[in-house]
């Protein structure tokens, strides 16, 4: 089966699966961090070769250049990136000029309220099916695409039913895998992390529970999950994952008729007409999302981890701290969490302790 290598949430997995090629979402497969300045990179400050020319380059993100490694380097048949981020725009340039596998750029209008917006995403997923096609796919009827949709809702269905009893390395770990099938097998059962979450309800000699945290912000690779060890060593817990990759981004559950009567016109809905992204022109939905679920998850506090080159969300600090019903830490990061773990434990450990 060919595969598709992907990142972005916005590109639907019901339609790469429903397809016939199997949706596979980026890792970073270096435990020092997607973000580390010296991966790959000589004592003179070049490339070293063996890994992306991008590497260590001025005014590229460093996530980005993971990505372009990783897919240069990748046995899948296609990679799939977005227009919602001009580093990523970057990669994507990088990519094709390299030729090593097909790259499929999808334009996702930051403008969405309008009907011209949403059919330009609905001919990016015909001209995506294409390439699908030609990669050896089949075209789904609407009756598969249906079927495909309603087993990815059923899984996400599940895993948010049991999000409370997971740990967030946890949660984040079994959100990428409901990115890529609908499979129960690759994500953990509440069972699983119910000792290390009740481990933590006596961490705090005080109020005898932890803190309970958000965190909000960009991507988070897998390699720098040790931030939800830290959070919860320091005495908090998150309660809310609302980074680029968690649960903010999931689409909303599908509707059961309008699914049967136009699926795909369903699918473009449920995530492009409803997830709350930072790159939205308007974007108050991220800000009714966050204040909504901030008040449901009784939120001690919020922690917005960007990274230092990320302008969109260096551009809304001010606006998140003075929207927010709850005390806002800034946690910006230049590298890997590896790299700094001392300033970002200490920034934690203080933060954790102003709050109420």
């Amino acid at each position: 089966m060919n595969t598709v290598l992907y990142a972005s949430p916005l590109v639907p997995v019901e339609w790469l699966a429903a397809h016939g090629v199997r949706p596979i979402w980026w890792r970073d497969s270096d435990p020092r961090g997607a973000c580390s300045p010296d991966r790959d990179v000589d004592r003179h400050g070049e490339p070293s070769g063996i890994g992306s020319p991008l590497r260590g380059r001025r005014g590229v993100c460093p996530l980005a250049a993971a990505v372009v490694d990783s897919a240069a380097r990748a046995s899948a048949s296609a990679v799939v990136l977005t227009t919602t981020c001009d580093q990523m725009r970057y990669a994507a340039s990088w990519l094709q000029y390299q030729r090593r596998l097909p790259t499929f750029l999808m334009n996702v209008p930051s403008t969405w309220e309008t009907e011209t917006a949403r059919s330009l995403y609905l001919a990016e997923l015909d001209r995506l099916s294409r390439l699908l096609v030609a990669l050896g796919g089949t075209r789904p009827s609407n009756e598969a695409l249906a079927e495909v949709m309603h087993d990815f809702d059923g899984a996400r269905a599940r895993l948010l039913g049991i999000r409370n009893r997971l740990s967030g390395r946890a949660l984040a770990d079994a959100l990428i895998a409901v990115r890529e099938t609908a499979e129960r097998n690759e994500w953990p059962s509440a069972a699983d992390s119910v000792p290390s979450s009740e481990s933590l309800l006596n961490h705090d000699p005080v109020q005898g529970r932890p803190l309970r945290l958000a965190i909000v912000g960009g991507p988070l690779p897998e390699s720098d999950y040790g931030l939800f060890d830290w959070i919860e060593q320091a005495g908090g817990r998150i309660v809310l994952d609302a980074t680029e990759w968690g649960e903010r981004t999931l689409p909303r559950a599908f509707s059961a008729d309008s699914t049967r009567r136009d699926p795909l016109g369903e699918l473009a809905d449920a995530y492009f007409g409803t997830i709350p992204e930072i790159f939205r022109r308007p974007n108050h939905t991220l800000y009714e999302y966050l204040n909504r679920e901030l008040s449901a998850r009784h939120v001690h506090g919020l922690i917005l981890r960007r990274y230092l080159w990320c302008d969109l969300w260096h551009a809304e600090v001010a606006v998140l701290k003075a929207c927010c019903p709850v005390p806002v830490l800034d946690l910006d990061v230049s590298d890997s969490e590896t790299s700094s773990s001392e300033r970002t434990r200490g920034r934690i450990e203080a933060f954790l302790e102003m709050l109420p």
